[in-house]
């Protein structure tokens, strides 16, 4: 064999298959498992919304009585009268007629006619809509940075005496039943007892024949019950769900580190401990914001607040099953979108979700 035809050890060996691992994940792969990641969760919201639409049709038809004969006001029709009725509103169609006209139009944004209002359910929805959020949004901000601050102080000075008196406190108000809480305050804070004088309405959003700033004061009056009532019961599990977080991150290694660099207790909880330990945080805030779009039905039920929530108690008594449809299936959307916007932030927060 001669030389020429041995190849030459000093020779660059031929290209091989291409590096696999960690090394050879680069932003474009990293971009792909996220685009990824995005698809499957954007395809499972949209097959959790197309399961609400079925259920709510089907749910709500399982209430007993006769919306036809609560249109009628209680006076005596003929038969003849009751068949135009539900003639008018298709509840003389087959059931599968029912379902297929309800799932073509609820696609194309048409939610049906309320029954009891003779409007369409989407400008029912609409003009209620408003006054939920202000009412629940105002409660969304005050209980989550309530719940971040004390959960936080609580974690850090865990096993203190205001750890205890915070969490008792939390568990305690987190277990009670929001009605129950809304009545007590009305009876001891709107109509008073023993010395104690009424200094609230009992209900309703505004007074009536106010104008201006004189009307902001007004319905900022009545919205101080229901709102102490929605953050007195809900604030406990934001609080909870950032001390467990904050309590797993305060032994962690990085903390150790960055109190051997000398900085300052306060430093290294807010720059470095409480940061991390919010993610979990991020996601119970992001559902209790779809939840705002929903009011909380007992809480608006029981102050009269003309919202989201009243409407639904007012439609289920009918039952008004348009507008019965058409208000579970937007709370059901709001709690559903906010869950995917979770998901979809999570792995920009922490980037191991999601690979």
């Amino acid at each position: 064999m001669t030389a020429d035809a041995t190849p030459s050890l000093l020779e660059e060996p031929a290209a091989g298959p291409a590096k696999t691992g960690p090394a050879a994940r680069g932003p474009n792969a990293r971009a792909t498992a996220y685009l990824r990641y995005v698809a499957g969760k954007l395809g499972g919201a949209v097959v959790s919304l197309l399961a609400v639409l079925v259920t709510s049709f089907f749910l709500f038809r399982l209430i007993p009585g006769d919306p036809v004969k609560y249109m009628t006001g209680g006076r005596q029709v003929s038969a003849e009268q009751l068949a135009a009725y539900r003639r008018e509103f298709g509840l003389d169609l087959p059931l599968w007629r029912q379902f297929t006209d309800y799932c073509g139009k609820a696609l194309t944004g048409d939610l049906g006619t309320s029954y009891q209002f003779r409007a369409p359910v989407i400008d029912k929805i609409t003009e209620a809509l408003p006054n939920t959020l202000l009412l629940t949004g105002t409660a969304f901000v005050l209980y989550t940075v309530l719940g971040i601050v004390l959960g936080t102080r609580s974690a850090w000075r865990h096993g203190g005496l205001g750890d205890r008196l915070n969490t008792g406190l939390a568990l305690t108000l987190y277990s009670v039943p929001s009605f129950w809480l809304g009545l007590l305050l009305i009876i001891t804070l709107s109509v008073g007892v023993g010395p104690i004088p009424g200094l609230f309405p009992t209900g309703g959003m505004e007074s009536g024949g106010e104008e201006g700033f004189a009307y902001v004061v007004d319905v900022a009056h009545h919205l101080v019950l229901p709102v102490l009532t929605l953050v007195a019961v809900e604030y406990g599990q934001t609080l909870l769900v950032t001390r467990s977080a904050l309590l797993d991150e305060m032994g962690a290694d990085y903390l150790t580190t960055a109190r051997a660099k000398g900085l300052r207790d306060d430093l290294v909880r807010r720059r470095h401990a409480v940061p991390n330990a919010l993610l979990p945080t991020v996601t119970l805030i992001f559902v209790n914001l779809g939840r705002t779009v929903a009011g909380v039905i007992l809480v608006e039920t029981v102050f009269s607040w003309p919202g989201l929530g009243g409407l639904f108690y007012q439609a289920l008594s009918v039952p008004d099953l348009p507008l019965v449809q058409g208000l579970f299936f937007v709370f059901a959307a709001a709690v559903i979108v906010m869950n995917t916007v979770a998901d979809l932030v999570y792995p920009l927060l922490d980037p191991r979700v999601g690979r």
